[in-house]
């Protein structure tokens, strides 16, 4: 997903509201909680996320669901205001900066890895290791299946691309043997 601007805003406010109270990791896992139960639920997206529920019907549900789930009353509020200000419909773009910049304050970068296959538990562990060490800090892997990869993955961690696909390295061994003869 692509973070937007206002997005972005809304995550820092609330990033920096958290980082006030020491509540960071509290308030990443509620809103993960959140995002995940609109994200589940067709009919909660719906009068979440449409217009044609009233406001007030919208708070009332993100009310019961904040008390069921006993969130903190920053995450209760900042929802609150989210539905007043139009910007609900931003929850998972909020979500995606708010847990960018969590990563960031505890030293952890994330990388976006592309994968022709499935990688198993010990492919995967290898890949964060070397990665980790690639760039001198933790890593958290994000692995998306791109079928238009012949074999191997692409890594994208910041501005950096690893790229070790079998395309790239079939076009490594032909420089290599192009150059040879």
């Amino acid at each position: 997903m692509r973070t937007t601007a206002a997005a972005r805003r809304y995550a820092k406010a609330l990033f920096s509201i958290a980082e006030e109270s020491d509540g960071v990791a509290q308030i990443r896992a509620e809103l993960t909680a959140i995002g995940e139960m609109v994200e589940e639920s067709k009919e909660l997206t719906d009068v979440l996320l449409t217009p044609l529920h009233p406001v007030e019907e919208r708070k009332r549900v993100l009310a019961t669901l904040c008390g069921d789930a006993d969130f903190s009353d920053t995450v209760r509020n900042f929802l609150a205001f989210l539905v007043d200000q139009r910007r609900l419909v931003d929850l998972a773009g909020i979500r995606e900066e708010y847990e960018r910049l969590a990563d960031e304050l505890s030293g952890v970068l994330t990388a976006e890895v592309f994968s022709a296959s499935a990688l198993d538990g010990d492919r995967e562990e290898r890949l964060r290791r070397a990665l980790s060490a690639a760039t001198g800090r933790d890593v958290r892997l994000e692995i998306q299946l791109d079928p238009e990869l012949i074999g191997g993955v692409i890594a994208k961690v910041g501005d950096v691309v690893f790229d070790g696909t079998l395309r790239a390295q079939l076009g490594q061994l032909r420089a290599t043997m192009t150059k040879g003869s």
